[in-house]
């Protein structure tokens, strides 16, 4: 496929390399030249994406630290542990 779409040789020339009709090498050409833009947009997507959901993720777990650290500084209040240690 990217022999084709180098161009570095004639698609007669490539048609007799890998036993392929011409016809086929020309539609499998024009067929990567339409698709090939789509697939760099859809990686761009799929990493938006995963960068949102790593954020998210973040963004979670701050959340859950703060209210384990408050709920542990409560619990020590109430306990009388924090007088104790100080």
């Amino acid at each position: 496929m990217l022999e084709i779409l180098r161009e570095e040789a004639t698609l007669n020339e490539l048609s007799s390399k890998h036993g392929v009709h011409v016809n086929q090498l020309r539609k499998w050409k024009q067929t990567a030249l339409e698709q090939l833009p789509q697939l760099f947009d859809r990686r761009q997507s799929e990493q938006s994406r995963i960068q949102a959901e790593y954020e998210d993720k973040i963004e979670r777990l701050y959340g859950e630290v703060g209210r384990l650290t408050t709920e542990l500084s409560w619990l020590k209040k109430k306990s009388g542990y924090d007088d104790v240690t100080r």
